[in-house]
């Protein structure tokens, strides 16, 4: 058994290796790199891997994140071919797509999103893409242009519920998010809508409830919850660590809401078995 662990380990090693190589030669960022992902291993051995664009500079401060604000750089036009010959070379089969927020660009950086979910599909068309987009200030033309490309689904992540936002998301609002949901489904209904909260944050049970439900009036079809882990002792501190039974009663209250498909846990983040979906 000792020998069995010791094996997997070193397989993973060299696979985080690989995978960091192909990343550094093209110039190209991971989620699950930056944020230290403890899933990074289980999700590269699947096929699948969030891909960071539009740089690494946010010109938002929310008080959970630990990304650097600003300055910020233009998109990178070349990034789009990049970001495929990246995807090739590693065999992905299922490609994330996220970026951090602009609020500098005009459309919030949805042309840029569009031209990489574009150059995936033509070029590897058997590849499943997934957009994880800011908010765009609720902009749906903005969200329009992401769309347009029909990525296989279509996410934008709540992050917290509506009594928290002036605290955790000062610079968001929490009707942005459900409004591009909606736009999503009623206007490309055969994109699947997706999105993502933490707990652990201070909310309370009947605050969860109400978020659910918003989320599922929305036409938000999948739904993952996860533990908010405090990056640095810059950001807010974690209010509730989540017990699993607690886990449990999250999993159910999304489920009376009406989501079929919910991932919850301590270790659940937004891309969290996102190959799933395609299964």
């Amino acid at each position: 058994m000792e020998k069995l662990v010791r094996n997997k380990k070193v397989v993973r090693l060299s696979l985080l290796s690989e995978v960091k190589r192909v990343l550094r030669r093209g110039r190209l960022h991971t989620v699950c790199e930056e944020s230290k992902c403890p899933n990074i291993g289980e999700c590269f051995s699947k096929k699948t891997a969030t891909f960071l664009i539009l740089g690494d500079a946010c010109t938002r401060n929310c008080r959970y994140c630990s990304v650097r604000t600003g300055p910020v750089r233009p998109p990178d036009p070349d990034e789009p071919r990049r970001l495929a010959e990246a995807v090739k070379k590693l065999g992905i089969r299922y490609a994330v797509i996220t970026s951090v927020t602009r609020d500098d660009l005009p459309d919030g950086g949805a042309s840029h999103f569009a031209a990489c979910v574009r150059e995936l599909k033509s070029s590897l068309p058997s590849v499943k893409v997934e957009v994880l987009t800011p908010d765009f200030r609720g902009r749906t033309e903005s969200a329009a242009l992401v769309l347009k490309e029909e990525p296989f689904v279509f996410a934008v992540n709540l992050e917290t519920v509506k009594r928290l936002y002036p605290t955790v998301r000062p610079g968001g609002r929490y009707e942005w998010t459900l409004k591009l949901l909606k736009f999503a489904k009623e206007n490309f209904p055969s994109v699947r809508t997706k999105s993502g909260i933490m707990v652990g944050l201070g909310e309370t049970w009947d605050d969860l409830r109400r978020a659910f439900d918003d989320l599922k009036e929305a036409g938000c079809e999948v739904l993952t919850v996860g533990q908010y882990l405090q990056p640095t002792k810059r950001q807010m501190p974690v209010v509730k660590e989540y017990s699993e039974e607690e886990f449990k009663k999250v999993e159910e209250l999304a489920r009376e809401a009406g989501f079929k498909f919910v991932f919850a846990g301590r270790w659940v983040r937004s891309s969290y078995r996102a190959w799933q979906l395609a299964d």
